[in-house]
């Protein structure tokens, strides 16, 4: 159901790969609430994905772009407000990617070269991509900008690795440029942290499917799944949330306010009960039988 929520508004959209990305499921919803905006990704993922035929349903244009580098930024930023006839009131920063988690290098051996570039293409490129918008007064008053985070900026979780940092320095990003760009433009910034969501670059951490059921068993509510979080981004970049600046907001069925769930327990009791017969039944060998 579309209630118009971001009529006549216009955005910019980082990070839609293919169907299972947030920033396609964001895309979608906010053509459906009359929105109007400019699709990009880099020229690699252009290629992966299919994020021309995004682009062809919400009537717009894909501008490549890499994230990380200024230039690319700046022309995005003009070329894209040139073809949306104004301003940006919206932009979502949905990129992130580590070197290291593809290469299955562990936290306590990180290759530092690729820690570098986890940093750059998952935090440090949000705030080329909020300086570029300042400096080129690309962003309306009251306009939202909104990044993905994830629980492990907070808490340790297993196989996260330097992805935790990155989100981390994302939400404080966030924070500090919150307080400038909401002092001289009444732009409000915030980051949302997730539940574990089958996307693409999820899917690429270790562990990932057991992490996504532990955290199901977790919330009260059980996981938020990518269209839900389209949902939610949709109220951040609308006029309703005109007073919601320098968040970090969980969504993600309640798992960040968990300590233990009956559901989680249960399986982990279940676990001791199956290594107690195990170890039983070890006990009761006699040697050489």
């Amino acid at each position: 159901m579309s209630y118009q929520l971001l009529k006549g508004k216009k955005g910019l959209i980082f990070g839609a790969l293919n169907e299972q990305s947030i920033a396609w499921k964001t895309a979608e919803r906010a053509y459906e609430e009359g929105a109007s905006f400019v699709l990009t990704n880099t020229p690699v993922s252009l290629r992966m994905g299919n994020i021309g035929e995004l682009a062809q349903k919400c009537n717009t244009v894909v501008i490549p772009a890499d994230a990380t580098k200024v230039s690319d930024l700046e022309n995005l930023v003009t070329e894209g407000t040139s073809y949306l006839g104004g301003n940006f009131d919206f932009v979502l920063h949905s990129i992130g990617m580590s070197p290291n988690v593809r290469k299955g290098r562990t936290y306590d051996d990180l290759d530092y070269a690729y820690l570098m570039q986890t940093l750059d293409v998952s935090a440090i490129s949000f705030h080329k991509v909020l300086q570029v918008c300042r400096k080129l007064d690309a962003i309306n008053e009251w306009g939202s900008v909104v990044a993905l985070s994830y629980v492990a900026a907070q808490r340790t979780l297993y196989g996260y690795n330097d992805m935790a940092d990155a989100k981390a320095m994302l939400e404080s990003i966030a924070r500090s440029f919150g307080y400038i760009y909401g002092r001289e433009k009444r732009i409000r910034i915030n980051t949302i942290s997730q539940s574990p969501t089958l996307t693409t670059a999820g899917g690429g951490i270790f562990g990932f499917q057991n992490l996504l059921d532990f955290a199901d068993r977790m919330s009260p509510l059980g996981n938020a799944s990518a269209e839900e979080c389209a949902d939610y981004i949709i109220t951040l970049f609308s006029d309703l949330t005109r007073k919601v600046t320098m968040q970090n907001l969980f969504h993600d069925g309640g798992y960040s306010s968990m300590g233990m769930s009956l559901r989680a327990m249960q399986i982990y009791n279940e676990g001791l009960e199956y290594q107690d017969v195990r170890t039983d039944r070890s006990k009761k060998r006699t040697p050489g039988a």
